[in-house]
């Protein structure tokens, strides 16, 4: 069986964590997004949505919050983040697609994506779903891959890139890796039923020769300098964007924490295999993660 939904890009098998974060370089880049993300977290929350959690390289951030479900479309990664985490009641491990979330209704007060959106061929339909499974008034802080950045203003003025950064769509530079507008963004967000509240740009020294020469602490400090000016303009390469869940949110059903991502019936929930007496689908329970990808059955 497949579904009608957008390709998703799975990191099935990937040691990402291993490679990109602790040795790839990026020390500067983990650095500015943790001080992004505590000027962005609320100072607390009942259960956080962490979409694209991979091996949970965030999720500690999230200590204001009392339980963190941990959503990825791959299980390695899923597995990965379980062995750093460990299993206990705060965290709840879901193999999903974005596309088909299987929550329900409201359930969230609190969500998160980052370095996700720039997978997402159908940002609007990816957000819609964010938007429904988050409860009204609730904060979404999601980052993005900015195509309007600095370096790619000067290579397009230069000649030496095809693809403009200055109008509102994506750029596909890599199979299922995309850059979005900034204006194309707050569109997308307006459409599924958020409002932006405060907007930060991050990464601002994201080139190889600058980390090379610089200390850490220096670039880090220079990139918390600089973050607030994206309220006015977006030119880094990653702009994070706090964001609050507008209009009514269908009520959360009392005890219960997912749904069918096929037909939407309301699941048992429990530490066990979930079965939907609607449409007779059984959802994994197997070594502390739920496995709801439907494309998988």
């Amino acid at each position: 069986m497949t579904s009608n939904t957008p390709p998703v890009c799975n990191y099935e098998g990937s040691q990402y964590q291993k490679d990109f974060w602790e040795e790839g370089g990026r020390a500067y880049e983990d650095a500015a997004e943790e001080i992004a993300l505590k000027r962005l977290l609320p100072g607390g929350g009942n259960f956080m949505l962490e979409l694209g959690a991979g091996a949970g390289r965030n999720t500690p951030r999230y200590k204001n919050y009392k339980r963190i479900a941990l959503v990825d479309y791959s299980r390695t990664q899923l597995e990965q983040a379980r062995d750093r985490l460990g299993l206990s009641q705060r965290y709840v491990f879901v193999a999903a697609d974005i596309y088909k979330l299987p929550f329900v209704d409201g359930r969230f007060d609190g969500a998160t994506m980052i370095r996700t959106l720039h997978h997402m061929a159908d940002p609007v339909l990816a957000l819609s779903q964010v938007r429904r499974v988050i409860a009204s008034g609730g904060v979404f802080i999601l980052e993005f891959a900015n195509k309007r950045n600095l370096k790619a203003i000067g290579r397009y003025l230069l000649g030496r890139q095809a693809w403009s950064p200055f109008n509102e769509e994506p750029v596909e530079f890599a199979d299922l890796n995309f850059d979005f507008h900034p204006r194309a963004v707050r569109r997308y967000l307006d459409q599924a039923g958020f409002e932006l509240a405060k907007q930060l740009t991050v990464s601002h020294f994201r080139a190889g020769f600058l980390k090379r020469r610089l200390p850490l602490k220096i670039l880090t400090g220079l990139d918390a300098l600089l973050q607030p000016t994206g309220a006015l303009i977006q030119v880094s390469p990653s702009v994070f964007s706090k964001c609050i869940a507008v209009g009514d949110s269908g009520a959360a059903e009392e005890d219960h924490l997912f749904q069918c991502p096929v037909c939407g019936s309301l699941l048992p929930g429990g530490e066990m295999d979930q079965v939907c007496h609607e449409c007779g689908r059984t959802w994994e329970y197997r070594d502390g993660i739920y496995d709801f990808r439907v494309d998988q059955k």
